[in-house]
């Protein structure tokens, strides 16, 4: 398997130099057999990608040893189900896969490009080629995942205890996929300019790629952060670690990519915007690849450091030069065809939102970098952590989200004073109700009531827009249901993006309720004890424990009680005065009308190879809050050392995930044949859908 698979990297290496060569010459001498022996030489770089992976993979099926990278991230013990998980585990397999995402991806971008973008497709194949060659040959020659031992170990290492979960199978690879995946609309659109296509041809493939890339990338950081929230034991789902950051970074500036687009498709504005924001997001792609291989920052996800970071920093700095040399070269030529007419409309909300994208990519990518200027300028080293991330980037997050509830209710163009009070009167409404009914309930922080109140204006502008579309769909003779399908179904990308924003919204109401309201406590229960917090009482009831050679697991059975506090008032008062938010109890000082809710396992496991502890925490998971207990550790003395929180709305978070799917293949959808619909009134058109405008 190891000489087949190192084969396949030298033929995969020699095809995607071939191709690159060819493209370019075959245009340059007008020969266009020659480019067309280029693109098919790419398609053949997908086949050799898969037969290395293909090789990988069966090398960890059959236990074979003599290839150190299966000896460092597998054994005998492992279940088989984690074959896949450990093909990308270490830093040579997670580059083979990124190369056989890249080369299918290339391979599919280039088959179904459109026949209009033929004069550019030559400059577009050289440079997917290009990247491929680089990928090939730190394969072939730095970084072989098929590299052979000189003495065969009985046993592998095994792999990394933090890997062997569910969320391993689809966090990584979406995660990778997505980052790669931003080198196919930078590919299209440097090739158009490249070759003088300065018009609006590239934007459809620019777009529907650019939306693939960040949907899977958006999937993949949702995934991480369940990941972290039941695996890592230290009771959160993000902390800005440098590794969940640079994922961010280019999913926000891909973010405002793809909703400016929009306006250069609509109104030919934004064109010199949207390369830039295009090549700002390829760079900050490979920025995360240097981060992560070469292991400058510490992360719970990064790999070590090797020499691998050297190589991926030239990479990245020859994409900088590359991306932005082209960029000043043809600015000229891509300036818009209209000038902003008014502050008050839809592009110039989508400008504004843009910007505040950009401003959290800014702020996050200094909290990222200041580590590494401070190590290199003092030789002093430094972290940044979450809190500063929170306070400089949490109002601007806000504003994209009051500005997401703002734009889609402007027209373009130019917004009329009726229109604005037309649209803007019942999502400020009861926004401004939301904010009030909260103070009369007696919720607490200020910045948190504003935030739902921000989050109940959003989600009633979505609602006011399908309610309007979808009630004159209603009075010209559909039934409600056919109507809003049709209402959805005329204008896919722009009904799909609301329900983004929705999952966006669902999303903010798991991070408003965990970080302001969430309740936390301590604590240590021997067999038949009690930990109370709030309303919830949780019982100690039994144990277990297994030995096997890679780990010794143990893990607690816990019943979940539902308490009135008032019964134990007495003992709260008492734990209150001590600074506690929690409070323990034995058997003997129970109340008899507790209600019992059910159960949670939490389980640790420590790994003697990897001198590593991994945790499972017992989530009771609701659509108000879920109880979480972290075991934190089993104590000689037969206790269990528990932090136990409630964190409200954090059901939301993960609810979030499936709407943010179901949007994006909305949003991707090809668009049916525009049909005829009712109008609407002229005063009510201004926010309102069309059938050519898309959002």
């Amino acid at each position: 398997m190891a000489d087949l698979g190192v084969m396949a990297l030298l033929l995969g290496l020699a095809l995607s130099a071939y191709s690159a060569v060819g493209a370019v010459v075959g245009e340059k001498i007008g020969m266009a057999e020659l480019v067309v022996s280029a693109r098919r030489a790419l398609y053949m770089t997908t086949l050799a990608a898969t037969v290395a992976s293909i090789a990988l993979i069966n090398a960890f099926v059959q236990n074979d040893f003599s290839i150190e990278y299966v000896a460092n991230h597998s054994n005998t013990l492992m279940d088989r189900a984690f074959v896949w998980v450990a093909f990308y585990a270490g830093n040579e397999g997670s580059l083979l896969y990124i190369l056989l995402t890249l080369s299918v991806t290339s391979a599919i971008a280039v088959w179904f490009a459109p026949k209009r973008l033929a004069r550019s497709m030559p400059w577009t194949i050289g440079i997917l080629a290009i990247i491929q060659v680089f990928y090939f040959a730190v394969l072939a020659f730095v970084a072989s995942p098929f590299e052979l031992l000189d003495t065969v170990p009985v046993d592998g290492r095994g792999i990394n205890p933090l890997l062997t979960h569910p969320g391993m199978f689809s966090h990584p690879p979406l995660l990778m996929g997505g980052l790669i995946a931003i080198t196919i609309p930078f590919a299209f659109v440097s090739g158009a300019l490249i070759a003088g296509n300065y018009g609006d041809d590239w934007i459809d493939v620019a777009r529907v790629s650019a939306i693939i890339g960040w949907g899977v990338l958006g999937t993949g950081m949702l995934l991480g952060a369940w990941w972290a929230y039941t695996i890592l034991g230290w009771g959160g789902y993000w902390a800005w670690d440098p590794i969940e950051n640079v994922a961010l970074m280019p999913w926000l500036v891909m973010t405002a990519f793809i909703h400016s687009i929009m306006v250069q498709k609509r109104r030919g504005m934004f064109r010199m915007w949207n390369v830039a924001l295009l090549n700002i997001g390829f760079v900050l792609a490979q920025l995360g690849m240097f981060i992560n291989r070469g292991g400058p920052v510490v992360s719970v996800h990064s790999f070590a450091a090797s020499a691998l970071g050297v190589i991926f920093l030239s990479f990245m700095l020859a994409s900088l030069v590359f991306a932005f040399a082209l960029f000043l070269w043809r600015m000229p030529q891509l300036k818009s065809d209209r000038a902003m007419e008014s502050f008050m409309s839809r592009e110039a909300s989508f400008l504004i939102n843009n910007f505040l994208f950009l401003a959290v990519m800014a702020v996050t990518l200094w909290g990222v970098l200041y580590p590494l200027f401070s190590d290199l300028a003092r030789d002093v080293s430094v972290s940044v952590s979450a809190p500063y991330f929170d306070r400089a980037n949490g109002p601007v997050l806000l504003g994209i989200v009051v500005m997401m509830g703002i734009g889609p209710l402007l027209p373009w163009r130019k917004a009329s004073a009726r229109s604005m009070k037309q649209w803007f009167i019942w999502p400020t409404a009861v926004g401004v109700l939301a904010i009030i009914v909260l103070v009369a309930l007696g919720v607490q922080r200020p910045v948190a009531i504003f935030s739902f109140g921000v989050v109940a204006f959003v989600a009633t502008a979505i609602g006011e827009e399908w309610w309007r579309g979808t009630a004159a769909r209603h009075r010209a003779g559909d039934n409600w249901a056919l109507a809003w399908w049709r209402l959805v179904n005329g204008n896919r990308p722009r009904h799909g993006g609301y329900i983004v924003h929705i999952s966006i919204l669902m999303l903010g109401l798991g991070i408003i309720g965990t970080n302001f309201y969430q309740q936390r406590t301590d604590g240590a229960l021997a067999l038949g004890e009690s930990l109370i917090i709030d309303n919830y009482r949780i019982e100690y009831v039994d144990n277990g424990d297994e030995s096997r050679p890679d780990r010794i697991a143990q893990w607690a059975e816990m019943s979940v009680f539902q308490i009135d506090p008032d019964d134990y008032g007495q003992e709260f008062s008492f734990a209150a005065a001590q600074g506690s938010s929690g409070l323990t109890l034995n058997e003997s000082r129970l109340r008899p009308n507790d209600k019992l809710l059910g159960t949670v396992e939490p389980w640790h496991g420590f790994y003697l190879d990897f001198n590593m502890a991994s945790v499972r925490s017992g989530i009771r998971s609701t659509i108000a809050e879920d109880l979480y207990v972290i075991p934190r550790d089993f104590l000689a003395d037969g206790r269990i050392s528990l932090a136990v929180s409630i964190n409200p709305l954090a059901w939301w978070l993960w609810a979030s995930g499936p709407f943010f799917i179901i949007g994006t293949m909305v949003a991707l959808w090809p668009q049916a044949a525009v049909e005829r619909r009712p109008k609407r009134p002229a005063s009510k058109s201004s926010g309102s859908d069309d059938a050519e405008g898309e959002n």
